[in-house]
């Protein structure tokens, strides 16, 4: 098996967990408030990512004969990288992880997966900034994205719900999460890049959990199976395999095959709680789904014409 080829069905991994984590954000609002569910989320993967971390590094030495850079033995400029990439990274997720749970206190969990996709869109759009140029078929793929958008989150009565504006401010904030996930991830070991993010945004989560809510041990061990689920596969599993596969796919196929999180979420709240969109719904998230793709297709490259034989 090539590293292409592991690391995209590492992401498709991740898009399945993704997805159906959205059910288990949505479960949880049963029993607690969004900041308590972060904080307890983000403290647990932090918890089962330090012990995995000496593991991984065990296997390294063993499979590779030395031991691998570790917070002693990295060189200052290292350490300096990882801490900076650590809290620019949590700081931007945490702005996500809040804006989208809240959000889903006035929202399904299908619904909440299709906007937030849209980050897909929006990571080549925002590139122009950078003067990275935007090719015909993103603005299209726009187009479409903001009329099905239209059609999922607009009533009748012409009016948006809080969540989905909620949810549109959290596709803002993943959209720069991916974008400084690809900018650091390189730079650094992956799986303590992921702990350190964990480890800012839980202590944020943390403190707004205590200004703002009132948390409670029993609320918590009601909810604790979504909190496990979403502590240790979404978090611990699926942004680690993110980090890691982003780094032997190009951002256009991972951007694709991540972007699959909005079907799976659909289809988790579907075979989970039993419900399904309106056809209204359903129409606008084929119309994203449509668009999703469209942005991430290859550029055609002009065939070059055969040079002339000279006579």
């Amino acid at each position: 098996m090539t590293k292409t080829l592991r690391a995209n069905l590492l992401l498709v991994l991740t898009a399945i967990i993704w997805g159906t984590t959205f059910v288990a954000q949505g479960v949880a609002m049963d029993s607690m408030g969004p900041f308590t569910f972060n904080a307890v989320r983000l403290i647990l993967a932090v918890i089962v990512l330090l012990p995995t971390i000496r593991l991984l590094d065990r296997l390294f030495e063993k499979r590779n004969g030395h031991k691998p850079p570790t917070m002693k033995t990295m060189t200052r400029d290292q350490k300096r990288r990882l801490l900076i990439g650590g809290v620019v990274c949590g700081l931007v997720l945490s702005g996500g992880m809040a804006f989208q749970q809240y959000g889903m206190v006035y929202s399904s969990p299908g619904k909440a997966g299709f906007i937030t996709a849209l980050y897909i869109v929006l990571v080549p759009v925002v590139g122009i900034a950078f003067r990275h140029r935007a090719r015909l078929a993103v603005w299209i793929a726009v187009g479409l994205c903001l009329i099905g958008l239209y059609f999922l989150t607009v009533t009748e009565a012409l009016t948006i719900g809080f969540g989905d504006v909620l949810l549109l401010i959290c596709a803002l904030f993943f959209t720069a999460h991916i974008l400084v996930i690809a900018h650091y991830s390189p730079q650094v070991d992956g799986v303590r890049l992921s702990c350190m993010q964990f480890a800012v945004a839980a202590v944020i989560f943390s403190i707004l959990t205590l200004l703002f809510e009132k948390p409670q041990m029993a609320s918590v061990m009601d909810g604790w199976i979504p909190i496990v689920y979403a502590g240790v596969l979404s978090c611990c599993v699926a942004y680690t395999l993110q980090i890691i596969a982003q780094k032997d796919t190009t951002p256009a196929v991972a951007s694709l095959l991540m972007s699959l999180e909005s079907v799976f979420a659909v289809l988790g709240q579907w075979v989970v709680l039993g419900e399904l969109l309106t056809g209204r719904e359903l129409f606008g998230c084929a119309l994203m789904f449509i668009g999703i793709i469209l942005s991430q297709l290859p550029e055609r490259k002009p065939k070059s014409r055969p040079v002339e034989e000279a006579a």
